[in-house]
């Protein structure tokens, strides 16, 4: 096959007479080798290893056994080609505690690299590590989770393991790592509850967590922990494996994955489920890979001219399509659940993704745990596949179950994130609220004029704020020039209120509970700690709103109103009401969802000017929320001042 040079790699795609003369772009070739066993990898036993890789355009495959992460002599073992392409290795003696990497010959080229299906590796990922997986289980490791009746359920918060502690006021001791996110009883300024105990208190449901497979190298360097680096870690080399800068000791394979067990334990004693932020779309390196040195040509996507597709913008999609690669990410998702106990995943760029492996993978999670979230950014981006067979918003009529994240809502509650002067609907942007109408209704076909992409109420994820871009607060004050900090406030809290009373699955951003602020910073994915962290002086500052956001997430519980379950009850129970320009107003009618409460009337308020509006005749209004917004209430009219929600029942 020819050779490939770019960037000053060299891919050598083999010798045809290897595969019977099948390329390794066609069809057919994953018609003669796809594999369906389920040993891919290495089975470890005490007495004896089996090693199993598929290597179909492989002349020779050998596995290199090391006592450790970085010497350079090997035991070299040769491989036996087995069926479906696959090659096989049987050791029958005790390799635990020992390190291995595989060897193979394509073409003229000898590539080494480590297991894609590696469990445990060495400092940096280089070399996958051999150990009995059920002695890395913290002394209480239970199957027993909270209880998730419906994904609409969720309130999702969204963290960065090392921002959220690593503050030097965090109370934290172990900051920046797995085990500091366990801790409990830290405060900070002030007395406040910090770290695990802070999130707790907010009532979230849901804890995701930013990348925290292993990744690459050059992003974060695990052996030298102690100089300054950062990154967000949306780059993977490992797929299966805990990174490793958030153990206590990288060096140390099973550390790393004892320590990110002992946290989804935590979590989940405190009432919080896990959601793991997982990137399948693209690798790290699309040359320097192990697919790529294993299987060259066949994990990734190229363009008709023979560069890597990258719609990703970094370089190298993956190629979701392709049977053995869509097999690789559902056995990595299950291995997650399995070994980790993990209740959730978002993917990164879902669009690039395919249909049929999304739907492969809530098809498999749902024979273990039908409670299992899955969410991912559905965006519209365009990559070397055919547009009916991307994973993203205009397909979610085919993607049942799997939520998307709505930037239309995003967009039109804040303003454009992309344009910073634009304003939103919080801060008097005109022309937003049927955008607004959109994901209040849950992004579902409400009506003619009112509707999404979604065909049910989970798929739809409502955010405000994410690790992307800039936050609430830096948006806000980019499109408010002249504004106080207190009606930039005001703003923010609506927003919030938005988020948490609309259907659909809501979202927010760790610190979003108190004005988090990056300083201006847009893209803070490589910035230092001083960016990127979570200030608890500023939480300790801005308790008001981290009570806002409480009451809110609580009523959100206590009323299955603001968490219909399907589409039809929305449009059965939901109405909009008739309000000013710059309000949004709507009613939840005849004990929506089985609510308690007869009927909630919501309103947001964005205007600067006192108004009344009139309230629909069905009884006796009470608030729930707004009081600091209520100028007067009766049984028929709501007179407001000023900007925020307001929830009345009857």
């Amino acid at each position: 096959m020819s050779v490939q040079k770019e960037n000053n790699a060299v891919i050598d795609y083999g010798d045809l007479s290897v595969t019977g003369g099948v390329s390794v772009f066609s069809k057919e070739f994953d018609q003669l080798f796809y594999y369906d066993g389920d040993d891919l990898g290495l089975t470890y036993r005490p007495q004896e290893s089996l090693f199993r890789l598929w290597a179909p355009t492989a002349s020779e495959a050998y596995v290199l056994v090391y006592s450790d992460w970085k010497t350079t002599e090997a035991d070299r073992y040769a491989m036996t080609r087995d069926v479906s392409g696959t090659w096989l290795l049987r050791v029958k003696e005790d390799l635990k505690g020992r390190f291995y990497t595989y060897q193979v010959r394509i073409g003229e080229q000898w590539n080494e690299a480590i297991d894609p299906y590696a469990k445990a590796v060495g400092v940096n990922g280089d070399r996958a590590y051999i150990l009995d997986m059920s002695t890395t289980n913290p002394e209480r490791w239970t199957e027993a989770k909270p209880k998730l009746e419906s994904a609409v359920d969720a309130v999702i918060y969204e963290l960065h393991v090392r921002d959220y502690t690593i503050h030097p006021d965090s109370g934290v001791h172990l900051k920046g790592k797995f085990a500091g996110l366990t801790e409990a009883g830290t405060k900070g300024p002030e007395g406040i509850r910090t770290g695990l105990d802070h999130i707790v208190e907010l009532g979230v449901t849901h804890v995701q967590l930013l990348p925290v497979f292993d990744y690459a190298t050059e992003s974060v360097d695990e052996t030298r922990l102690d100089e300054p680096q950062y990154n967000w870690g949306y780059d993977p080399k490992n797929y299966n494996v805990p990174e490793g800068s958030y153990a206590t000791d990288p060096y140390v394979p099973e550390v790393r994955i004892r320590e990110f067990k002992q946290l989804v334990q935590a979590l989940h004693d405190r009432g919080l489920r896990v959601i793991m932020d997982v990137v399948y779309n693209h690798v790290y390196d699309g040359y320097l890979i192990n697919f790529t040195k294993l299987v060259p040509g066949y994990y990734l996507r190229y363009k008709k001219d023979g560069k890597f597709s990258n719609g990703s913008g970094c370089g190298n999609d993956t190629a979701t399509e392709r049977p053995m690669m869509r097999k690789f990410i559902v056995e990595s998702v299950l291995h997650w659940v399995k070994e980790y106990r993990i209740d959730g995943f978002r993917f990164d760029l879902m669009g690039l993704m395919d249909v049929e492996t999304m739907n492969a993978i809530r098809g498999a999670l749902d024979e273990i745990d039908p409670s299992i979230i899955m969410i991912g950014e559905g965006w519209v981006m365009d990559t070397e596949l055919a547009p009916q067979l991307r994973a993203n918003q205009q397909q979610a009529d085919r993607m049942p179950r799997i939520g998307h994240f709505n930037d239309g809502f995003r967009d039109a509650v804040k303003g454009d994130i992309f344009k910073y002067q634009y304003k939103g609907f919080i801060s008097g942007g005109t022309g937003l609220r049927d955008r607004v109408k959109q994901g209040v209704a849950g992004g579902i076909s409400y009506s003619a004029d009112i509707r999404s992409f979604a065909s049910e109420p989970d798929q739809n994820v409502n955010y405000v704020e994410c690790h992307d871009n800039h936050t609430l607060w830096d948006k806000i004050q980019l499109s408010t020039a002249g504004e106080s900090d207190d009606i930039r406030r005001d703003m923010h809290r609506l927003a919030s209120a938005i988020t948490l009373t609309s259907q659909g699955i809501p979202f927010i951003h760790a610190g979003q509970e108190y004005y988090r602020s990056k300083g201006g910073v847009e893209n803070s994915y490589n910035e230092p700690d001083e960016v990127n962290r979570l200030d608890w002086r500023q939480a300790a500052e801005h308790q008001d709103g981290v009570k806002y956001i409480q009451r809110l997430i609580q009523l959100r519980k206590e009323h299955p109103a603001f968490r219909l379950r399907d589409a039809e009850t929305i449009r059965k129970h939901l109405r909009f009401e008739a309000c000013p320009e710059q309000a949004i107003a709507f009613t939840l009618r005849d004990h929506a969802g089985g609510d308690q409460a007869r009927h909630l009337y919501v309103l947001y308020y964005a205007g600067r000017n006192e108004a009344t509006l009139s309230l629909p005749e069905l009884g006796e209004w009470t608030v729930l929320l707004g009081e600091e917004t209520i100028k007067q209430l009766s049984p028929t009219t709501l007179t407001v001042d000023g900007i925020g929600a307001v929830i009345l029942s009857c």
